[in-house]
């Protein structure tokens, strides 16, 4: 699964355009709006349905104009994907246009569900994520302070860190919005046992583009990556997102400490995962995700890693993925 962001403002393709970076090689959807695809996002505007069509109205998430969560393509966004060799497509998608409200604005994000469950964690967070993130969309609310595992511990680092950093008004603001919403999001799932979460979960690479500005929440390790051009107009990649895997030394520190343990297997000693204390289960192969309430106590955490970049006049598009799309993609096409 992956979604392209088109920067370009001379960008203006055929709706029914696809870029080959678009195509999703390995993970794709059964039934619409089941998984994600590519997603190139350009200047012009047309309201398109969930299910890529124009047009809008009706009720529900589903009925919203200006949303695509299923294959299909506007003037601003194209979306593809196609069923695996794998079992069941646990991914979801959804390019939002005209989000919270706001002409210049634009919702972009990629859910890579897994467990037995997965697939519909995925659903559940493309569906809600989104309009959780809405309603606290420029808010300056504070977090509301709930104990949830190591969660807190690290939402407070978090917001401690932007203190240092000298970032726009408009970072701030929506980084606390993000944080919120991925902590609100968390919540429901748990509370909500419609949906066995225990040993199942999602990733979420997701992206806010308010005109020239670019804000990313990552969760697990999906990728959001920039193609822009270097100082001889030649197409380079740049990795907007770091892939939060248990063997980086933060978050493997933040796990140990909450008593989870980190190691490979012996089949598979370059793939590290997250394992209870007392139990060789689950072996969950990303940091922070949402669900996965059996190892939310154990390090594992909701709280998404945000950054902001300033889109200049160098950058044409922006891909989000899940993990397999760009070893296979990126590599054919020389971006690597």
């Amino acid at each position: 699964m992956g979604s392209c962001l088109s920067l370009s403002s001379s960008s203006e393709s055929s709706p029914s355009s696809e870029s080959p970076s678009s195509r999703r090689l390995r993970k794709p959807a059964p039934e619409p709006g089941a998984a994600a695809g590519g997603t190139p996002i350009r200047r012009r505007r047309n309201s398109v349905d969930s299910a890529g069509r124009g047009g809008g109205g009706g009720g529900g998430p589903h009925g919203i104009p200006g949303r695509i969560a299923a294959n299909g393509a506007s003037g601003v966004a194209s979306l593809f994907t196609q069923q695996g060799k794998k079992g069941t497509n646990q991914d979801a998608m959804i390019v939002w246009e005209n989000f919270g409200s706001r002409t210049d604005t634009v919702f972009c994000g990629v859910f890579d569900g897994h467990g037995p469950y997965g697939h519909l964690v995925a659903r559940r967070v493309r569906d809600l994520l989104p309009l959780k993130l809405s309603a606290n969309l420029g808010s300056d609310d504070s977090i509301e302070e709930t104990p949830f595992g190591c969660l807190d511990e690290e939402i407070s680092v978090t917001l401690e860190s932007e203190k240092k950093e000298k970032q726009p008004d408009i970072f701030a603001t929506l980084k606390k919005s993000f944080l919120k919403a991925f902590k609100v999001m968390d919540k429901e799932l748990k509370l909500h046992g419609n949906i066995d979460c225990l040993y199942s979960g999602t990733t979420a690479v997701t992206v806010v583009k308010q005109d020239q500005d670019l804000v990313i929440g990552n969760l697990g390790d999906s990728r959001a990556l920039l193609g822009t051009r270097d100082q001889n107009n030649r197409l380079i990649a740049v990795q907007l997102t770091v892939d939060l895997k248990p063997n980086l030394p933060r978050e493997a520190e933040r796990i140990r400490r909450c008593r989870g343990r980190v190691f490979a297997l012996r089949d598979e000693p370059e793939v590290a995962r997250v394992w209870l204390p007392n139990c060789n289960s689950p072996g969950l192969a990303m940091a922070r995700a949402f669900g996965d309430f059996c190892l939310k106590e154990f390090g594992i955490i909701s709280v998404p890693e945000v950054s902001y970049r300033r889109i200049t006049e160098r950058d044409e598009f922006i891909v989000l993925a899940t993990d397999g799309f760009f070893p296979l993609t990126f590599c054919r096409y020389g971006m690597y």
